[in-house]
């Protein structure tokens, strides 16, 4: 009998000792940025450590085994995800599979929340630890949908500082981990090497970002273009830079351009969004993570945003929407700190007439400005791949405690 206990004993040591495997999935290349951030956390706590799941670039050459690209699950728009929908469910079913028969001691969920809750809630329930990483803006929709990311997530890691009360008054353990966003971005940016970098100078600059997704462009170009006109007139040295996502945005940017007659004075970069920020002397964008990415350059900005009146309707309509303020600097700040245009008022009319006092007078707007942009990006800069990686290794060592 003593001889059994410590051949069991043995094999419960070298069971704790054995190499973790974690998995993880990210759908779109922000969560490849955040996975690899992550990956290189773990591996200075767990170096032995296998990683493997779906990933990107970043994810790969952190030293992860991508058995798909992310690229496969980058579907957006309900009827791109209709038409993709049989393709993305068997993907999840083959994923699921491989997953408990590979058994890893931890599945982590990168964003992509309907695709991951669905496989976390199933790996949960065999037994598997699961992470969720990135709430979906439950302080924006409806918060009983902390309860159900619950029922798929064992913790919930978090971006901003808002989020964990409203999983806590669900009984739904999440932690606030700051953005790994405000870890890249300087606390001062250097406007003049940014302009350096970019080889632009002159003033004012205006920076126009409308969207990554081709949808977003073709709404938003018309009235941010139209913007843009009506400011030139006014401020006859205007020159604009706009960033593109990728070949398909700029070919639909350059097109419309030179619809609006507004090539001569505008240089398009391929990427380089956050040299374009920090270049600029003001934005105009899509609200979204660009919106967060600008205050952390520090910009005076102008938001528009448009979707389909049918969909407006319906989020109205049913009270999908919880708050006023749509963009991230506004809700982060809790009060009107930026100028929002959505909608019926996201016209060229309204975009140029709040643009025009940012434009005349930068170094007053950033003054008046600096003192919430600085304490926003404080607050968010926490090392957030070393918190998601301690709040990961914490729910690892909980469970082998068990």
């Amino acid at each position: 009998m003593s001889g059994a206990a410590t051949d069991d004993s043995r094999s419960a040591a070298a069971a704790d000792e054995s190499p973790l495997r974690i998995a993880l999935v990210a759908g779109e290349a922000s969560g490849d940025g955040l996975g690899a951030g992550l990956i290189d956390a773990l591996r200075q706590r767990f170096p032995n450590a296998t990683f493997a799941g779906v990933g990107g670039a970043g994810m790969r050459d952190a030293g992860m085994e991508c058995w798909h690209d992310c690229s496969e699950l980058a579907v957006m728009g309900l009827a791109e995800v209709l038409r993709h929908l049989p393709r993305l469910l068997r993907l999840r079913r083959e994923l699921r599979q491989r997953l408990l028969t590979w058994k890893p001691d931890v599945f982590i969920g990168i964003d992509a929340p309907d695709f991951n809750l669905g496989l976390e809630r199933r790996l949960k329930e065999a037994g598997i630890p699961t992470v969720h990483y990135v709430s979906p803006s439950v302080w924006a929709w409806r918060e009983k949908r902390a309860a159900k990311i619950g029922r798929s997530a064992d913790r919930v890691l978090c971006l901003f500082p808002m989020e964990p009360p409203i999983y806590a008054a669900h009984g739904v353990e999440a932690r606030f981990v700051g953005h790994p966003m405000a870890d890249r971005f300087p606390l001062q940016p250097d406007r003049g090497a940014a302009r350096t970098a970019l080889g632009v100078d002159g003033s004012p600059l205006l920076a126009i970002l409308p969207g990554s997704r081709l949808g977003e462009l073709r709404r938003l170009l018309p009235p941010f273009l139209d913007a843009a006109q009506r400011l030139h007139h006014q401020l006859p040295g205007l020159r604009l830079m706009i960033p593109a996502a990728n070949g398909a945005c700029r070919q639909l940017i350059d097109e419309a351009l030179a619809d609006h007659s507004l090539d001569d004075i505008t240089a398009v970069f391929d990427g380089r969004a956050s040299e374009v920020l920090m270049a600029a002397d003001a934005t105009l964008l899509a609200s979204g993570t660009a919106a967060l990415e600008a205050l952390l350059a520090k910009q005076p900005m102008v938001v528009g945003y448009r979707i389909s009146g049918l969909t407006y309707a319906i989020v109205r309509a049913f009270g999908m929407m919880r708050v006023d303020r749509f963009s991230l600097p506004n809700a982060l700040a809790g009060s009107d700190l930026v100028t929002e245009c959505m909608q019926a008022d996201c016209t060229g009319e309204k975009l140029a007439a709040a643009l025009l006092p940012l434009l005349s007078d930068p170094s007053a707007t950033q003054a008046d400005l600096m003192p919430e942009y600085q304490r926003i990006h404080s607050e968010l800069r926490r090392d957030a791949s070393r918190n998601a990686a301690e709040a990961v290794a914490g729910l690892l060592q909980a469970r082998r405690k068990r």
